[in-house]
């Protein structure tokens, strides 16, 4: 079968391996049909991974596909079912796997497509607990964007951050994957959402998403933007997955107790904060990483409701490079799609 596979920091081979054997008994076999491509992805590609792996590694952390093979004690699938795969191998016995909360597991193997071999493959063995449905009103498309980034977002507004209709969120980098899902669903929801973005035709783009008001981080400091706007009050949550750029002006647009959440550092990984400012304010900070399975069906729930990922560009397998090379120019707005 074929796999991409990272050789080298920055070199990704397209090469045939073998194919897996049949599913044990209590797994799955998942003919993998559409990737949805994320930051870990680059920074896996960059050689950022936080933990000795092994190369050569297949690459890929989300994805759906089609049910090819299913082991005998596995009762809920059936072949030809559409799927999505939970990113990370979870131990799903620990303290925290049995209360639901899935990417805090004590004994997890591995990221998928990071620490260990991921989907970027036609076909994956997988087991069947770490497996989710798709609904029938959902494209594999869209719903390769689930198990990452829709439920990474739905974790982060409404497990961490409480977000509640009505409230006013300034989501930071909104032409991004979860910046553009983060836009949609707090707009779902009747929130007042200010954005941010790096040019002037993501402005008009965040604009037609349903963003309120959309600021040109290049042309203007968002921060003032927000305190004018909001007449110095400030917005009750910030999403944040920037980092040092944007984190402190982040804190900085925040009302008295409002709620900053953040899930990534793309421009770096340490800053410093204002601790006086910190318990004045009475801020509260909200360190969000993944996402659990329950949020994941979440995510499919809503999309089959019609809140669908904004898609920003769909290459082959062979260009998967050249969509990696495309996420980190920041070039994008939306999800880049992998299609098989």
């Amino acid at each position: 079968m074929r796999a991409l596979t990272l050789v080298a920091d920055r070199k990704i081979e397209l090469a045939e391996i073998a194919a897996p054997a049949a599913p044990a008994v209590d797994e799955v076999q998942i003919a993998i049909k559409a990737i949805a491509l994320n930051h870990i992805d680059v920074w896996g590609w960059r050689g950022m991974a936080f933990a000795k792996r092994k190369l050569p590694l297949i690459v890929g952390v989300e994805a759906a596909g089609e049910i090819s093979a299913v082991g005998s004690a596995v009762a809920d699938f059936r072949i030809g079912d559409r799927v999505v795969a939970y990113g990370a191998l979870t131990c799903g016995t620990c303290r925290a796997c049995r209360a639901g909360r899935d990417n805090l597991c004590e004994n997890v193997g591995g990221i998928m497509g990071f620490h260990l071999d991921g989907f970027a493959r036609d076909f994956v063995n997988m087991p069947a607990r770490l497996v989710i449905p798709i609904p029938a009103a959902v494209s594999l498309r869209d719903a390769a964007c689930a198990p990452i980034a829709f439920s990474t977002v739905q974790h982060m507004l409404f497990d961490n951050a409480k977000l509640e209709p009505g409230e006013t969120i300034l989501v930071q980098a909104g032409g991004s994957g979860i910046g553009t899902t983060a836009i949609k669903m707090a707009k779902a929801i009747g929130c007042t959402v200010f954005t941010t973005v790096g040019d002037d035709e993501k402005a008009a783009k965040a604009k037609a998403l349903g963003a309120d008001h959309v600021i040109n981080y290049r042309t203007e400091r968002f921060e003032g933007v927000v305190r004018k706007l909001t007449a110095k009050k400030g917005v009750d949550v910030a999403f944040e997955h920037v980092g040092p750029d944007t984190f402190n002006g982040s804190l900085l647009c925040l009302k008295r107790g409002g709620r900053l959440v953040t899930c990534g550092s793309t421009s770096g990984q340490s800053t410093t904060i204002n601790l006086f400012q910190l318990f004045l304010q009475q801020y509260r900070i909200f360190g969000s990483f993944g996402a659990s399975m329950r949020n994941i069906r979440e995510s499919l729930a809503k999309m089959a409701a019609g809140l669908l990922p904004v898609i920003d560009t769909e290459v082959t397998l062979a260009d998967f490079q050249r969509g990696l090379e495309r996420l980190e120019s920041r070039q994008v707005f939306g999800k880049i799609i992998v299609t098989f």
